[in-house]
């Protein structure tokens, strides 16, 4: 299987892994004007299972280095299996909850919030479970991103001020995506051996592997969330299943695009696991938050109404970001 074996490279996936989670939002952006968030992600999840698969088959299955996807899938313990297959049913049920938030709030607020705080929870989780770069630096990143995220969110506060806009429920929507995704990737790690992607623990999974197990926990826990996310929305009416199958293949094929795209920065992420450590590659990974702002505020104008005040906090948190995310690639290297 391809393994990285060098940390330069590990932080370039960790980009990749950046653009990819601070994008596929805007897959649900482009079909959101008819189409519902809770029909696009039942295509969204098929497309992370496709990478998933995609990906073991290809690069988790070529090579020299550790042990290829099916004798690694027929090997693994169960105990890791559940720990990949819980870290996806944790996953998914954080990313409804930002789904949700995305269609209130847009994603130049639900991104920042919910994800900035994934982020610095996550970080802190990651490093704690499995110690691997310099904590003073880890820690200053993560003052600066918190820092960044309040500033974020006082700019959607000074936008909607004037309007009949109600920020507590996208806000809220997002922080509660936010404090549980920040678990979800300590789950997928402890499934690993972190250690030696070359020669894997028996019984734990290679990254492939791994995320493979963990794409089946996000389907068949979307069967119970997103279930109920369409018969209790948070905005509009309930939706009937069957109004799935009413949706073109074109939408049908970007709700599977925005999925694949999320698929493929969570693989680089926990390829580049071994070598960055996992509190630094998913924190770098979690830098989707900037990403998705700039989509957010530039291409969507989700702020072109707002007061210039908005403005001048959005730049800082741009700043601040930029500076942690710095921190967190020097606390590694």
């Amino acid at each position: 299987m391809f393994i990285v074996h060098h940390y330069s490279l590990a932080i370039f996936l960790c980009v990749v892994t950046m653009l990819c989670w601070g994008s596929w939002g805007n897959t649900q952006k482009l079909v959101s004007r008819n189409w519902r968030y809770e029909y696009f992600y039942w295509d969204y999840v098929i497309g992370v299972l496709l990478f998933s698969l995609l990906s073991a088959c290809t690069l988790g299955s070529t090579g020299t280095g550790g042990r290829s996807f099916i004798p690694d899938l027929m090997q693994a313990g169960w105990l890791y299996l559940g720990s990949a297959f819980l870290g996806g049913i944790v996953f998914n049920a954080a990313n409804i909850l930002l789904s949700s938030a995305i269609a209130i709030c847009g994603l130049s607020v639900a991104f920042p919030v919910g994800i900035g705080l994934a982020l610095v929870l996550g970080v802190l989780i990651n490093y704690f479970g499995a110690a691997k770069g310099d904590p003073l630096f880890i820690g200053l990143g993560v003052l600066l991103i918190t820092i960044a995220i309040l500033l974020n969110g006082l700019a959607y506060r000074k936008a909607v001020a004037n309007t009949q806009k109600v920020p507590a429920k996208g806000i809220g929507l997002s922080l509660s995506a936010g404090l549980i995704m920040a678990f979800f990737y300590r789950f997928v790690v402890y499934s690993m051996d972190i250690e030696n992607f070359a020669a894997p623990a028996a019984g734990k999974l290679t990254p492939y592997t791994a995320v493979f197990v963990f794409s089946l926990g996000v389907v068949a826990s979307n069967f119970i969330f997103n279930t109920l996310a369409m018969k209790h929305p948070v905005e509009g009416a309930p939706l009937p299943v069957s109004g799935y199958f009413k949706g073109d293949t074109k939408t049908h094929l970007v709700g599977i695009l925005g999925g694949m795209i999320w698929c493929l920065g969570q693989s680089f992420s926990m390829i580049a696991s071994e070598k960055a450590g996992a509190a630094i590659s998913y924190g770098l990974g979690q830098g989707a938050t900037l990403i998705s702002a700039l989509w957010g505020i530039f291409i969507w104008k989700e702020f072109r109404d707002a007061p210039k005040i908005s403005a001048y906090l959005n730049a800082g948190m741009f700043i601040l970001f930029v500076t942690g995310l710095g921190f967190l690639i020097y606390a590694g290297a």
